[in-house]
């Protein structure tokens, strides 16, 4: 079944992966967050929200990436928001030992794989193995490492910034085992990742998303 899309904000913004992340079962978002948008994000992923800081701020789109198996969040997390993650989600969560702070900016990944930025070493690439429970491809995207900002997938389909090369969007099909479609969100930005969340169920996307990107990510993702 097609994924379910829809246009939302998040603090007056529309780059809403900044401040959210997905997979089936959960959504998080920042603490404090206005109970009207809380109570507007459950039924639309069909996921349950939770509230949580990584690193003491709103940012958990950079800071941290998910798919349905494991949570993996950046060395700047504090000990109490990973144990808070670990009891209100059951799942295994782990920070990413590396220098590079920003995973969620480096990493891309679905239940089938995933995509890391070729500037993380051996170790990063065993602990994402490990907790995502997933394969790793290291790749660049046109040469810019941030892929995490760059690729947005789940298990139905991917979307990538329009840079991509026909060998990239190719790494991205055999590493993610679907086929993305370059794309922009809120009228024209190609670092998807600022205006994407979604899970299996359903798409966010930034709400000055336009007509014909709509059209292109719901291509995308089976629509």
């Amino acid at each position: 079944m097609p994924a379910e899309i829809h246009l939302f904000d998040i603090y007056r913004s529309p780059n809403i992966g900044i401040f959210l992340r997905a997979n089936d079962n959960f959504c998080l978002v920042p603490r404090g967050l206005a109970s009207t948008k809380r109570e507007k994000i459950a039924p639309l992923l069909g996921a349950e929200v939770i509230q949580i800081s990584i690193a003491g701020t709103r940012l958990i789109g950079p800071l941290l990436v998910m798919n349905n198996k494991g949570i993996l969040v950046s060395r700047l997390a504090e000990d109490e928001e990973i144990e808070t993650l670990k009891r209100s989600t059951g799942m295994k969560v782990e920070k990413l030992n590396s220098r590079f702070t920003s995973v969620g900016n480096l990493i891309a990944a679905n239940d089938n794989g995933a995509v890391v930025s070729d500037i993380l070493g051996d170790e990063s690439v065993r602990a994402i193995e490990r907790v995502l429970g997933v394969p790793v491809r290291r790749i660049r995207i046109s040469n810019y490492v941030q892929v995490g900002a760059m690729v947005c997938a789940t298990n139905a389909g991917s979307i990538v910034h329009p840079i991509a090369t026909e060998g990239d969007i190719n790494a991205l099909r055999i590493a993610l085992k679907v086929d993305p479609e370059p794309a922009t969100v809120n009228g024209g930005m190609p670092f998807v990742g600022s205006g994407f969340v979604g899970n299996n169920k359903s798409i966010l996307l930034g709400n000055l998303t336009r007509g014909g990107e709509l059209v292109i990510i719901g291509r995308a993702f089976g629509g």
